[in-house]
């Protein structure tokens, strides 16, 4: 009779079961980084500072402070222009950083976005 090639389980079993474990903990690794990242704050400012925009690692605005020197009635699109670009570069800030994050946990491995 000859041997089974399955006893005690599939052949490399071990180290399917390793590859498994390493998964089941890089996903946890990266829900806890994502969890951290959502916590997390980012500002940037424009016009010099006179315009600071936070926003959360949700990408959700949470403060917005524009300096009276920054409000000119004349001139309201000046404004806006400084508002938006503080707001898109904390998001950019927060992105960033995000990926990074990913990068840093995976070793480079683009496993896709995972809502960071």
């Amino acid at each position: 009779m000859a041997k089974s090639a399955f006893r005690g389980g599939p052949p490399g079993g071990g180290m399917n079961m390793n590859m498994i474990k390493q998964a089941q903990k890089m996903q946890a690794e990266l829900l806890r980084t994502q969890s951290e990242m959502e916590e997390r704050e980012f500002s940037a400012t424009s016009g010099g500072g006179a315009v600071t925009a936070v926003v959360s690692g949700k990408h959700e605005l949470l403060k917005l402070d524009i300096s009276p020197d920054a409000v000119d009635p004349e001139d309201v699109e000046i404004l806006s222009d400084m508002i938006i670009a503080a707001i898109n570069e904390a998001m950019r800030t927060a992105e960033k950083a995000a990926a990074e994050n990913i990068s840093r946990l995976t070793g480079g491995l683009n496993l896709g976005s995972f809502g960071l």
